[in-house]
C-alpha cells in the first residue's frame, strides 16, 4: 500500500472510530440540513453521511461543512466519478458507495477524498483489499447474509474492517458491533421522517445519544 492510500485509510478509520454509529441521512429540504446535523453531533454522532439521493444533497453537505462545528460530513450513495468529485467540491470529508466499480476506484485514486467502498461478498472484499482498502462498507448488511456471514469473513480476511449498513436498527446494532470485524454500523433509524418533518431536533438528539452509547 502506498503512502497516499495508507493516509486515506487511516483517515477513514479515524472517522469510523469516532462513534459506533454513522447516521445515514436523506435530506429533502435544505433548511433541515444544518439543525439536523447539529442535533446528531450534539448527541455524540459526529460522522454524518448525507446520501446523494435528493437535489439538495450537495448543498446540504456544503452547508453542514460550513456551519456545523465538530462534524465529519460525508457523501453517501456515491455511484460514479462525477459524484465523487462533486462531493469533494462541496466540502465532504469522506465518501461512501453501496458497491464499487473500476471507474469509481480509479477516480478515488485521483481524489484526495477518503473513500469507503461497498462490498457484499468475499470476492468483492478481496478485490478492494488488493486496491488497498482495509476499511469497507458491507451493504446491504442484512439481505446480503447478515451477522453470521460477516462473522465468517473475519477468519479468512482478518485485515478487513467493515461499516455494516442496510437493515440494521436500534435493536440489532449492538449485535453487529460485537463482531470483531465491524468498526461501526450505519443506519437511518436516527432520523425518522416524522421527527424531521416536525423539526423535533431534541428527539433526534436523544436518539443519537442512545446510539452513541452502543458498544460491542
Amino acid at each position: 500500500m502506498n503512502a497516499v492510500m495508507q493516509a486515506r485509510q487511516e483517515r477513514i478509520e479515524t472517522i469510523l472510530r469516532r462513534a459506533p454509529v454513522v447516521p445515514v441521512v436523506i435530506v429533502h429540504e435544505l433548511a433541515q440540513a444544518v439543525p439536523l446535523a447539529r442535533a446528531l453531533v450534539a448527541g455524540g454522532l459526529p460522522a454524518v453521511e448525507i446520501t446523494l439521493r435528493t437535489p439538495v444533497a450537495l448543498d446540504a453537505i456544503r452547508a453542514i461543512a460550513a456551519e456545523v462545528d465538530g462534524v465529519e460530513v460525508g457523501a453517501g450513495t456515491v455511484l460514479n466519478a462525477a459524484d465523487l468529485y462533486a462531493a469533494e467540491r462541496a466540502g465532504a470529508r469522506f465518501a461512501v458507495s453501496p458497491g464499487h466499480s473500476p471507474a469509481l476506484l480509479d477516480a478515488a485514486d485521483d481524489s484526495d477524498l477518503p473513500y469507503l467502498p461497498g462490498a457484499s461478498t468475499a470476492s468483492e472484499a478481496m478485490t478492494l483489499l488488493e486496491r488497498g482498502y482495509r476499511w469497507q462498507k458491507f451493504f446491504p448488511a442484512v439481505p446480503a447474509g447478515g451477522i453470521e456471514f460477516v462473522r465468517a469473513l473475519a477468519s479468512p480476511l482478518p485485515q478487513v474492517g467493515f461499516c455494516t449498513t442496510g437493515g440494521i436498527g436500534a435493536t440489532s446494532a449492538a449485535a453487529w458491533l460485537a463482531l470483531p470485524n465491524v468498526v461501526a454500523v450505519g443506519g437511518s433509524w436516527l432520523t425518522p421522517k416524522e421527527l424531521v418533518a416536525a423539526r423535533d431536533w431534541a428527539a433526534v438528539e436523544a436518539l443519537a445519544r442512545v446510539a452513541a452509547a452502543l458498544r460491542g
